[in-house]
């Protein structure tokens, strides 16, 4: 290698060190412990704890929230598999998974993990076009998964679903109309993704960069002619598929995002004596959906913090006020913090072996 090649390979490094770093678990620990204490110092209940049956009951739960943790994020390889046209073998779309969700982990809710998403993947060996196919078509699917589900809930609950105790319209109060801003916010995102992607991207890109011409946005042209480009390169890729193909794909996300919610109810089951029959569960489901539209635009860390401090009130009515934390933090222990600790593990280790193969690679010429 060249010193010039040596050159580019430690910047090459340095970038990949920068938009993944593991010293990144450590604002959403803290900003999640910080709340954890203040909320513990105002509503804890030490009698209501006590209270609490440490049962094989409790046991049953905590293991079949396991599972569908497992069954979620076998869902979503499943589903990077199918996208790939199964070039990744499970092991690799398993790893990916565990990167994907760590870089969800460590960014604000509302930024998710889909541009370091982009970025890992345009590390394997898989063509820009895929890669592309993959991450903006993953957005859609997940996207309409919340636009149809949502008023499906709701004319079965009702506005029961949005928050307890709403009974019109006008008792919404200031989480159901923060509820309603990001949901309607969701509708725009998917269907502005979903013209680009299916109906006419050269299109939007045209109206993208366009944008770009009024003087504060001039420093995001460049950006949006990437994004306009990536986006039709999607759509070639997309539109080549079958029907059977699209029915998988959002088989497999109807799956993933089902278990993330039933694994919370497990763990409302294991600590409380709420009923398990279907319609009971059926609605903290829709419940569950409509507080994790409202945590999808958090301004911390994959919501650090600030899932834990809306659960309470979004839950009032299925978890007793002085154990709520509890759940919660459980529930966070299990299906956010595992993922942090698990990409402390996976990151450094997939890291080192993308850049061992670029470096072997450059070594040859």
């Amino acid at each position: 290698m060249t010193n010039n090649d040596n050159t580019l390979f430690e910047k090459e490094h340095e970038d990949v060190l920068r938009s993944i770093r593991i010293s990144r678990i450590i604002p959403p620990i803290i900003i999640g412990l910080l709340v954890v204490a203040y909320l513990l110092w105002n509503s804890f209940d030490a009698e209501a704890f006590s209270a609490i049956d440490w049962s094989s009951k409790m046991i049953f739960w905590f293991m079949l929230a396991l599972v569908l943790l497992m069954i979620r994020h076998l869902a979503y390889a499943a589903r990077i598999r199918l996208l790939s046209m199964d070039i990744f073998n499970w092991k690799k779309a398993i790893e990916l998974i565990f990167i994907w969700e760590f870089s969800s982990s460590v960014s604000p809710t509302s930024v998710g993990g889909s541009a370091v998403a982009l970025f890992v993947l345009s590390q394997e060996k898989i063509s820009a076009a895929r890669v592309s196919a993959i991450v903006l078509y993953s957005v859609v699917v997940d996207t309409i998964f919340f636009i149809v589900a949502i008023p499906l809930l709701y004319m079965i609950f009702g506005s029961e679903i949005i928050r307890p105790g709403i009974v019109e319209f006008s008792d919404l109060g200031g989480w159901g109309y923060t509820f309603m801003l990001t949901y309607f916010f969701i509708v725009a995102y998917g269907c502005f993704f979903f013209y680009g992607l299916v109906i006419n991207p050269v299109l939007l890109k045209k109206v993208v960069v366009s944008m770009t011409y009024v003087p504060f946005l001039r420093r995001w042209r460049s950006k949006a002619i990437k994004f306009g480009d990536d986006l039709i390169i999607a759509s070639k890729e997309i539109l080549k598929n079958t029907l059977v193909f699209h029915i998988k794909a959002f088989l497999f996300t109807v799956i993933a995002w089902s278990c993330r919610f039933l694994l919370l109810s497990c763990i409302i089951i294991a600590f409380t004596n709420i009923s398990t029959d279907f319609w009971t569960q059926f609605a903290l489901y829709g419940r569950l959906q409509t507080m994790y539209v409202i945590m999808q635009f958090s301004p911390t860390p994959g919501g650090a913090g600030f899932a834990e401090f809306v659960f309470e009130g979004f839950l009032s009515d299925y978890v007793p006020a002085g154990i709520a934390l509890v759940v919660a933090f459980i529930w966070r222990l299990i299906s956010y913090y595992f993922y942090l600790f698990a990409g402390a593990v996976v990151v450094p280790n997939w890291l080192r072996n993308v850049l061992n193969e670029r470096k072997l690679e450059k070594a040859k010429f």
